[in-house]
C-alpha cells in the first residue's frame, strides 16, 4: 500500500518536472520571422483588397442585392480583422512576447475569434442564398430575398458575439518563464470539459457549414447542368461556366483555409479525452506548432475574400478595373504635367549658372 502511495508520488512529481520542463514555444526563432512576414502580407493584401470592395460596394449601393448584403459584412468583419493584426505582428515578432497588457490582448482574442465565425456564417449565408436564387428562383422573389437577409445578417451577428463576447472574462495570457503569451492554447489548457467544448465548437463552427456550402453548391451545379442540356445557348454564352468556377474557387478557399485548423483541433481533442494525462512533450509541442500553421492559413482568407466578391458580385470587376484604370491615368497625367515644369527649371537653373560664371570671369 505504502509502495502504490510512493509510486503515484512519484509519477505526478516527475510528470509535473516534465510539464515544466516542456518548452512549446522553442521554435520562436524561426517563428518570429516566418510569422510576422505572414501576417504583413495578409493586413496589406487584407485591408486594400477588402477596402477596394467596401467601396465598389458603398457606390453601388443602389444596387443592393441579398449577395451584395452578405459579401458587405464579410469585407466589414475583415477589415474589423485587420486593424488587430498589428499588434500579432508585434507579438510574434519579439517571439510570442505579449507586451501590451492583458486588456488589449483580450480585445484582439474577440476580434480574431468573430471573423473567424463571421467569416464561416456569412459564407454559408451566401451558398444558401445562391441556392433559392437558381433552384428555386419563384419561391423568393428579390425584395423578400434582401428583407431576409438583412434580418440573417443581424442574427449572425448576435449569434457570432454572443459566442465570442464570454473571451472578454477570461484572461487569454499567461506569464511564462521568458515571456507572456496571449491567445494561445496551453493559456486555457485547464479549463474545465475543453476538449468537448472545442469539439462541439468545430461541429457547430466547421462542420455543419461545411455540409450546408456542399449539399448548395451541389444542387445548383445540378441545376446548372440541367439547364444546359435543355437550352445549349446557356452552355455557349459561358454564363454556366462563370457560376461554377465561383462554386470551385468558394469551396476551395473555404476548405484550404479552415480545413487544416479545425482537423488539428479535433485531432488533438480525441487524444485528450482517450489519454489526458499521458500525452507526451514532443505531442504537445507538435500541436502547438500545427496550431501556429493552420491559424495562418486560415487568416489567409481574409486576402482571398475580396476575391470571391471579384468573382460573385455583378459588376464589382468592372468597377474595379475602372477604378484602377482612373487612378494610372491620374498619375501618368500629373507625371506629363511634372515633366515640363522639371525640365524648364533645370534649363532655368542651367542659364544662371551660366550668367553667373560669366559675371565672375569679368
Amino acid at each position: 500500500m505504502m509502495d502504490t502511495k510512493m509510486d503515484n508520488n512519484f509519477t505526478t512529481a516527475s510528470a509535473a518536472t516534465q510539464e515544466s520542463d516542456c518548452d512549446l514555444y522553442s521554435h520562436h526563432n524561426t517563428a518570429r520571422i516566418l510569422m510576422p512576414l505572414h501576417y504583413s502580407i495578409v493586413f496589406i493584401i487584407g485591408l486594400v483588397g477588402n477596402v477596394l470592395a467596401l467601396v465598389v460596394i458603398v457606390q453601388n449601393r443602389k444596387k443592393i442585392n441579398s449577395t451584395t448584403l452578405y459579401s458587405t459584412n464579410l469585407v466589414i468583419s475583415d477589415i474589423l480583422f485587420t486593424t488587430a493584426l498589428p499588434t500579432r505582428i508585434a507579438y510574434y515578432a519579439l517571439g510570442f512576447d505579449w507586451r501590451m497588457g492583458e486588456a488589449l490582448c483580450r480585445i484582439t482574442a474577440l476580434v480574431f475569434y468573430i471573423n473567424t465565425y463571421a467569416g464561416v456564417n456569412f459564407m454559408t449565408c451566401l451558398s444558401i442564398d445562391r441556392f433559392f436564387a437558381v433552384v428555386h428562383p419563384l419561391r423568393y422573389n428579390k425584395m423578400k430575398r434582401i428583407e431576409h437577409a438583412k434580418g440573417i445578417c443581424i442574427f449572425v451577428w448576435i449569434v457570432v458575439f454572443a459566442q465570442t463576447l464570454p473571451l472578454l472574462i477570461k484572461p487569454m495570457s499567461k506569464q511564462e518563464e521568458e515571456r507572456t503569451t496571449c491567445m494561445e492554447y496551453p493559456n486555457f489548457e485547464e479549463t474545465k470539459s475543453l476538449p468537448w467544448i472545442l469539439l462541439g465548437a468545430c461541429f457547430i463552427g466547421y462542420v455543419l457549414p461545411l455540409l450546408v456550402i456542399l449539399i448548395c453548391y451541389s444542387q445548383i451545379c445540378c441545376k446548372l447542368f440541367k439547364t444546359a442540356k435543355q437550352n445549349p445557348l446557356t452552355e455557349k454564352s459561358g454564363v454556366n461556366k462563370k457560376a461554377l468556377n465561383t462554386i470551385i474557387f468558394i469551396i476551395v478557399v473555404f476548405v484550404l483555409c479552415f480545413t487544416p485548423y479545425h482537423v488539428a483541433i479535433i485531432q488533438h481533442m480525441i487524444k485528450k479525452l482517450q489519454s489526458p494525462d499521458l500525452l507526451e512533450c514532443s505531442q504537445k509541442h507538435s500541436f502547438q506548432i500545427s496550431l501556429h500553421f493552420t491559424v495562418c492559413l486560415m487568416n489567409f482568407n481574409c486576402c482571398m475574400d475580396p476575391f470571391i466578391y471579384f468573382f460573385a458580385c455583378k459588376g464589382y470587376k468592372r468597377k474595379v478595373m475602372k477604378m484602377l484604370k482612373r487612378q494610372v491615368s491620374v498619375s501618368i497625367s500629373s507625371a506629363v504635367k511634372s515633366a515640363p515644369e522639371e525640365n524648364s527649371r533645370e534649363m532655368t537653373e542651367t542659364q544662371t549658372m551660366i550668367y553667373s560664371k560669366s559675371l565672375n570671369g569679368k
